[in-house]
């Protein structure tokens, strides 16, 4: 799906394609029946038809005409489903999303419900345009993750529609080579940083066979590196909170990235590069990190999100890749950030309601197994980390990992203390802080200037950035 460059890095026609795949696949690439009989894909139970009009709900999305109408057929079936609400689809490209938003809120012509940019979620809830949307799961067996919910001043503006997470990937058969042990898999056994460097430094080669940690390295000839780090700037945070610090304060409204432990964190993944000769130089520009350095062959470990497993590493993997999934290693603090494309119901609906029931129904598990299935997306409902015949379901098929070490890595890590929801959950402004913290950051990377110096000269313009001021 095309929302921010950092999750869901995958056309909006592949995560249309792979919804309609659930109700055509096998049964082998889609939910069971459940333990009590009952078809695992449930619609709204059927009402008495009422002696009013169905309520119509128009629910905007980015896309093409094409996509659009791939996304009706799914809307039809939800129709279909039952008589008291009819949902129609409204595609927007993606180039004119916000901006013809923009012009249906000043106008008062918002649709009923839609997909928004996940940096835009609290900016339009600071503005009034969004519904509380913390009834959805109301009476329901389960609700989605804590960690899912976008609130502002304390109510729920929107759930995600999919669940994300930050995870350490590896090449096993670079670590069989170097007779190295994988990184561990499991919350309570997981790395501190030096243990991670002292294992990248095993693992990093130079073109005469020696190792980082042996003497005679000769960092000027490396041929295989033993980790990389992402330095987008949102997934920068996870290092942050690891150490102690943050980007922001625990409401949002003020900046701590001029701490010192928040500056200390930085360095320290700069230095992977800079200073321990482990990881090649990335300037944190583009989201493709797993493909420069798991899939291209160059480098042992790396760190990014799980949609990579559905967007690239599936392809790796029939292809010849044996690669593995861990937990992320830590400074002080254990620390993986979530996030998740934001499906919300614009204040100006006269129907919240029914848009919110459409939007349980669009979101359910069962209904994007496909994306599910593929990698791409997680569960967001809780009971599908919790219940094991769920987790089965979910996570035995061919395009994961064994299931022990990706239901530890992956499913137990997304629902423990560790996951904590990326800045955009509860802050304004973060497209503009990050931005302004990667040009920060650009000499850092490469050594020019140290983490302290360039966040100390341009910290008042990032605290400037996060109240929205150029």
């Amino acid at each position: 799906m095309k929302t921010m460059k950092k999750g869901f890095v995958v056309s909006l026609s592949m995560v249309l394609i792979l919804s309609m795949m659930a109700g055509c696949s096998t049964n082998n690439d889609k939910p069971s029946a459940s333990p009590t009989g009952e078809a695992a894909t449930k619609a709204p139970e059927k009402t008495a038809a009422p002696s009013t009009e169905k309520v119509k709900i128009t629910y905007s999305m980015w896309g093409s005409e094409a996509e659009g109408s791939a996304t009706q057929a799914a809307a039809d079936k939800f129709n279909a489903s039952q008589n008291r609400i009819e949902v129609k689809v409204q595609a927007i490209p993606w180039e004119n999303y916000m901006t013809k938003l923009n012009t249906q809120a000043t106008a008062g012509q918002l649709p009923d419900t839609g997909i928004l940019k996940e940096d835009g979620v609290i900016q339009w809830s600071s503005d009034g345009m969004l519904n509380d949307v913390s009834a959805m799961y109301s009476g329901s067996d389960s609700k989605p993750l804590d960690s899912l919910a976008y609130k502002y001043q304390g109510k729920t503006v929107a759930y995600a529609a999919a669940n994300e997470i930050l995870l350490l990937y590896y090449n096993k058969d670079m670590f069989d080579k170097a007779k190295v042990p994988y990184p561990p898999s499991a919350l309570d056994k997981a790395w501190t940083w030096d243990e991670f460097v002292a294992t990248a430094k095993k693992l990093t080669v130079d073109k005469n066979g020696k190792h980082a940690d042996e003497a005679g390295f000769n960092p000027q000839s490396i041929v295989q590196y033993g980790a990389s780090v992402e330095n987008l700037a949102w997934q920068l945070e996870a290092w942050v909170l690891s150490n102690g610090g943050g980007f922001y304060s625990g409401d949002g409204t003020s900046v701590r990235i001029g701490e010192d432990a928040s500056i200390e964190a930085i360095q320290k993944v700069a230095d992977l590069y800079l200073k321990d000769h482990v990881a090649p130089l990335s300037v944190g520009q583009t989201d493709d990190g797993i493909q420069r350095t798991i899939i291209a062959g160059t480098v042992a470990m790396a760190t990014n999100g799980q949609w990579n497993i559905g967007t690239s590493l599936n392809a790796a993997k029939d292809a010849g890749l044996k690669y593995g999934v861990a937990v992320l290693p830590y400074f002080k603090e254990k620390v993986t950030l979530n996030t998740g494309g934001a499906n919300v119901v614009f204040s100006q609906t006269k129907h919240p309601k029914e848009a919110m029931e459409w939007l349980k129904w669009y979101t359910a598990e069962e209904n994007n197994w496909g994306l599910i299935s593929s990698g791409i997306w997680m569960p967001t409902l809780k009971k599908w980390y919790t219940d094991e015949t769920l987790t089965h379901r979910w996570v035995d098929n061919k395009n994961f990992p064994p299931y022990n070490e990706y239901k530890s890595a992956v499913v137990d890590y997304a629902q423990s203390s560790a996951a904590r929801p990326a800045a955009w959950f509860y802050t304004n402004h973060t497209t503009d802080f990050n931005t302004l913290l990667g040009s920060t950051l650009g000499d850092v990377w490469t050594g020019k200037a140290t983490a302290k110096d360039a966040i100390t000269k341009n910290l008042e313009a990032l605290k400037a950035a996060n109240k929205g001021k150029k």
